[in-house]
């Protein structure tokens, strides 16, 4: 179902920016796996997926403080982000997966522009972009976006709009020909700090988040992406024309 707080004019954007874990990607388990590792290798107890799920969003450091508990020792939360990165990125495509409507959504969207290039697609992730671009690129999904950041590409991660502000640069559009669309409240929060316009999606891995703030669109199905950009609609009117 989509809910919509503010109209977003489809017909008007030029950039739309997309999160990646819990908006194009289910790699909640990959992650967990992760966690869980790192946390046997220094003998701390494991957590449920669920738990670990609800700390994703605000880049890996973030996701390991949390996981650890918060402790006060600098050195050992470093030590433990080298060891979970070490071996995420060699278990990052164990069985993280697009999730299903995506491919279909990204194509409808693509084909809005009718290949002229007037509208351009991002990733912008909080997750270091190392990751970020292999997943992107091993699940095919690489060919829509004309760029992908991570949360190490900028001097501060999202809800920090300088991702946004250098998409924005790099595309030519304005802000209020843009839109970002994500699973949790800080893509919400990015929208409104960088002035653009902000799609949820609460099929992802922290829609409990988004209780707190105020989307202009929330989707339930990656298939409805397409909907909010009015582009089923303007391909069913324009059969019948």
């Amino acid at each position: 179902m989509i809910r919509r707080n503010r109209s977003i004019p489809a017909a008007d954007l030029k950039l739309l920016i997309f999160d990646l874990d819990g908006t194009l990607v289910d790699s909640r388990l990959d992650l967990a796996n992760s966690v869980n590792a790192m946390l046997r290798h220094y003998g701390k107890p494991e957590l449920p997926t669920d738990i670990i799920g609800s700390y994703i969003g605000n880049g890996a450091p973030m996701l390991v403080r949390r996981s650890l508990g918060d402790p006060d020792d600098e050195n050992f939360v470093q030590d433990a982000l080298f060891y979970f990165m070490a071996y995420y990125r060699e278990h990052k495509l164990d069985t993280t997966y697009v999730y299903d409507g995506i491919f279909a959504a990204l194509d409808s969207i693509r084909a809005r522009s009718n290949g002229s290039g007037e509208l351009k697609m991002a990733v912008l992730s909080n997750k270091p972009v190392g990751p970020t671009r292999g997943i992107v690129e091993a699940l095919g999904l690489g060919k829509y976006f004309f760029q992908v950041y991570g949360g190490n590409s900028f001097h501060t991660k999202k809800p920090d709009p300088a991702g946004v502000q250098a998409l924005l640069q790099e595309s030519g559009a304005l802000p209020q020909e843009t839109a970002i669309i994500g699973d949790s409240d800080v893509d919400v929060l990015t929208a409104h700090n960088a002035g653009i316009y902000s799609v949820a999606v609460t099929y992802g891995l922290a829609p409990h988040t988004l209780e707190d703030v105020m989307a202009d669109v929330m989707v339930d199905h990656p298939g409805e992406l397409a909907d909010v950009l009015g582009v089923r609609d303007r391909a069913r009117l324009e059969s019948k024309a």
